[in-house]
């Protein structure tokens, strides 16, 4: 079992980067790998809904979101954490993921996904909100902790002084290693859930 785990702070070694190591150390606890990309140092332009991806299977830009697609694919389960910028993610790490959940073509249901956000004070629950919406679309599992997936820090290392934090990632780390054992146990004894086929509705024809 494996865990993609994307960084979208520009900043190695962060307040980001703490978080996602506190759930690194639970996941090799568990048994889990994970690997873990940096995002938010890369150049990504956003889509243009050109369209290309329905004929070539992947991004017409051919860059890190490329690069990231077949990981995600094989991947059992997806971290996604951001620092807040304007209670919103990081605007490299959008333009990752809009490019990415749209280009790419694989069953993403019943991966189990979870965000994590840092800040200094404000803007984590709407960052966390906008985060789990790239989940929600396409049938992926929503791991929670005992609050919601937030840390706190401003300058780099503070966020190790954040207890609860800190805890909150753990917690979620377990939670989520134990969702995707019990969904890889489901798979065997009863198969994925019967989908129907998608009924797209225009409301301005």
């Amino acid at each position: 079992m494996n865990i993609l785990m994307l960084n979208g702070s520009p900043r190695k070694g962060g307040n980001t980067s703490i978080a996602l190591q506190e759930m690194e150390n639970i996941f090799k606890q568990e048994n889990i790998q994970t690997e873990t990309v940096q995002v938010g140092n890369q150049a990504v332009r956003g889509c243009i809904a050109c369209g290309a991806c329905a004929k070539k299977g992947k991004c017409a830009f051919d860059d890190i979101v490329n690069e990231i697609a077949p990981k995600f694919e094989q991947a059992d389960g997806l971290v996604i954490a951001s620092p807040v910028y304007y209670a919103s993610a990081n605007a490299t790490l959008i333009a990752c993921l809009d490019r990415l959940f749209f280009s790419t073509h694989f069953d993403k249901s019943m991966k189990v996904g979870a965000s994590v956000v840092a800040a200094r004070r404000g803007g984590l629950s709407a960052t966390f909100d906008e985060l789990n919406k790239y989940f929600t679309i396409c049938g992926m599992p929503v791991a929670s902790s005992q609050y919601w997936n937030s840390i706190h820090g401003r300058d780099k290392g503070e966020a190790v002084q954040d207890a609860e934090g800190l805890q909150t990632m753990r917690t979620l780390a377990r939670n989520m290693s134990f969702l995707i054992k019990s969904i890889a146990l489901g798979k065997e004894a009863y198969g994925l859930p019967a989908r129907e086929a998608q009924t797209p509705t225009n409301f301005i024809r």
